[in-house]
């Protein structure tokens, strides 16, 4: 992807919020305006930052909000295709400020993630939570954090309320957790080669 009329700006690190690399750039376009009544305006920057390692524009106002929004939680490695794109789907949702959307996509990750490790389809929510448990997918000492997701799945599936940027995030970081423990981690052990 090509840019046109690119200028160099002042140099800005951030984290991307197409790749989540955190790059720097000096690559972009500014943006000078005023805001106000005539009399008692004031003067404000917004900047367009292109990102060097996948060429994506990051908008950042003057105040420092950013758009895209970083996503919250980290890659993790070896997952299963459907479960990647949900837990791509939870974090994006955060991304935007879809927080609810957000903690019901945590909440069917782990149902998803059950059925990965052979679940059978269709269970409630509990089964596929005793499911993991019982097979030992879960940490130790992580019940809490496991009703903790039902809850305020439940939160957001049943009730008025809306979830929050915490909720969501939190959500996030124990599934991000859960999933290293469940496929990255187990794959990164060194292959025994004879013996």
């Amino acid at each position: 992807m090509v840019w046109t009329n690119v200028a160099t700006i002042k140099v800005k690190t951030f984290d991307c919020g197409f790749c989540d690399r955190h790059v720097g750039s000096e690559r972009g376009y500014s943006r000078e305006y005023k805001v106000g009544e005539p009399h008692r305006q004031s003067s404000h920057t917004d900047h367009i930052y292109i990102c060097p390692n996948c060429h994506r524009p990051n908008y950042f106002t003057d105040r420092g909000h950013q758009v895209p929004a970083v996503r919250p939680g980290d890659a993790v490695a070896s997952l299963p295709d459907h479960v990647r794109a949900l837990y791509n789907e939870a974090r994006d949702c955060c991304s935007v400020g879809a927080y609810t959307a957000s903690v019901l996509a945590s909440r069917k990750l782990l149902m998803n993630i059950a059925v990965s490790k052979d679940a059978k389809e269709g269970l409630n929510f509990v089964e596929y939570i005793n499911y993991l448990e019982e097979r030992h997918y879960t940490p130790p000492n992580s019940r809490e954090w496991v009703d903790h997701i039902r809850s305020k799945g439940n939160e957001a599936t049943h009730e008025i309320a809306l979830m929050s940027s915490d909720d969501a995030r939190e959500l996030i970081l124990f599934t991000e957790m859960l999933q290293k423990f469940i496929y990255e981690f187990p794959s990164r052990v060194p292959k025994k080669t004879g013996s």
